[in-house]
């Protein structure tokens, strides 16, 4: 058997050989970055794809020690690929362009399955402990003194989203939101274990009010308080507590690079998501102190709910799988001047 080089090419082989073999992904790669402006969705994803495999083919060349004239042509051709797929240096407007476009879509789609578990696993509690305090007098009444509950169902609930002038209401549930979310992903680095108490807290509360409000008929009252605003707001949490949880994990786990490198690589990361989810959490606080407690009908303002929630992960989706399949990993270091083209 022929041994390899780590690109996984036989040394041995006449560059000539090699050269032939791959030529017609050089060209075609060529043709796509001549192109670059006018490329159709799947002709970005090809462009994407062979730019990464020439990349390999590069590095492939050089641990093999193939003739220089090789190399520097294939260099070449790497570097306008490059051009063609992440663009050109760009001001600081355009840093901020290429984290909201590149760094936090890419860790937010990167943690995606976290990010599923724990929606998944926070939504479960709140509707065991919501279906529990519901269908159960004796534990309404260990909770709260009936009076308590009452005017709790009466009006303090729904009172609550309209006690204050909408921009500072605003600003204080952005504020209160924020911090919860922050919790949730710095207590990453202690293994994930208080992030798992913070979604639980989070979810004991939603449950409570939850079964409290459906057990004495204002169940309908309930949902059309906490969609509106309450669909993106839980995402942004969910996302803050998948990424501590990554991190976590990142302390058992390191994978294939040493501990200390590995932990560094992963917190860069988060905080890419701790700055997005900021501006994703100051929307919610607007449709929660503006949309919720407003005059609109109740469709409506569940309506702008789900269209905001839709909106952000039809973001995180398309703009996040693209950047991970050009190599973005969401870590703030990574090419620090430059933002992927679309086109």
């Amino acid at each position: 058997m022929v041994s390899r080089q780590p690109g996984g090419y036989p040394p041995a082989v006449d560059s000539d050989v090699f050269a032939a073999a791959h030529r017609a992904e050089w060209e075609r790669l060529d043709a796509l970055v001549k192109r670059r402006r006018r490329l159709s969705g799947e002709e970005i994803d090809e462009l994407v794809a062979l730019y990464q495999r020439t990349t390999t083919h590069l590095s492939a060349v050089r641990s093999a020690g193939f003739d220089p004239v090789l190399v520097a042509a294939l260099s070449s051709r790497v570097a306008r690929a490059r051009a063609a797929v992440t663009g050109s240096p760009m001001g600081s407007w355009a840093v901020l362009g290429r984290f909201a476009t590149v760094l936090f879509p890419a860790m937010a789609y990167r943690a995606r399955w976290w990010w599923l578990g724990t929606a998944a696993g926070s939504l479960a509690v709140a509707v065991l402990i919501g279906w529990w305090v519901a269908r159960s007098p004796a534990v309404q009444a260990s909770l709260l003194p009936s009076s308590q509950v009452k005017a709790l169902v009466d009006h303090q609930f729904q009172g609550y989203y309209s006690q204050y002038a909408a921009p500072s209401f605003a600003a204080k549930v952005w504020t209160n939101n924020v911090w919860v979310a922050a919790l949730a992903l710095i207590f990453g680095v202690l293994l994930g274990l208080p992030t798992l108490f913070v979604l639980f807290e989070n979810a004991a509360n939603i449950g409570v009010s939850g079964g409290l409000m459906i057990a004495h008929g204002r169940g309908v009252l309930f949902f059309v308080l906490i969609l509106p605003h309450g669909m993106l707001e839980l995402s942004a949490v969910f996302l803050a507590a998948a990424t501590g949880l990554r991190l976590g994990w990142t302390i058992i786990d390191p994978g294939p690079l040493p501990r200390a490198q590995a932990l560094a690589q992963e917190g860069r990361a988060a905080v890419t998501v701790s700055l997005g989810l900021i501006v994703v959490l100051l929307v919610s606080g607007v449709i929660e102190a503006f949309v919720t407690p407003s005059g609109l009908p109740p469709w409506a303002r569940i309506a702008i709910g789900a269209v905001a929630e839709a909106a952000f992960l039809l973001y995180v989706v398309v703009l996040g799988r693209r950047a991970t399949a050009a190599g973005f990993t969401g870590d703030m270091a990574e090419a620090p001047d430059t933002v992927p083209v679309a086109g």
